[in-house]
């Protein structure tokens, strides 16, 4: 099924090791939705646009801490890469994101 893409939430991080990085498709949405003048959504496509955008931001930072797993403990590059984890996700490398509810996140079907 090349060039489709499908949006997952998963919020206890199970598929981490599993996705692809393909970041065009979340560049693609986050100009669009940057280039809004005045949009009309509804509530449930802002939740959808959200969960995709932080899915992704939550793969790459497990991306992020498996390669950073598998250096030595010398190496400065994993002080590095837990430096940035803490500043963006507020966890470290040695640490599980925490989620919201799932009650607040789960967008239902009309």
């Amino acid at each position: 099924m090349r060039g489709a893409y499908a949006v997952l939430h998963d919020p206890e991080g199970l598929l981490d090791a599993e996705l692809s990085l393909d970041r065009a498709p979340h560049e693609a949405l986050v100009t669009a939705v940057l280039a809004w003048k005045d949009p009309d959504l509804a509530p449930r496509d802002y939740e959808q646009i959200a969960l995709q955008l932080t899915g992704h931001a939550r793969a790459v930072a497990a991306d992020v801490r498996r390669l950073a797993a598998a250096l030595p403990k010398s190496d400065g590059r994993g002080a590095l890469a837990e430096l940035i984890l803490m500043t963006c996700c507020g966890t470290s490398s040695s640490t599980t994101a925490t989620t919201a509810p799932s009650s607040t996140t789960t967008a239902t079907s009309s």
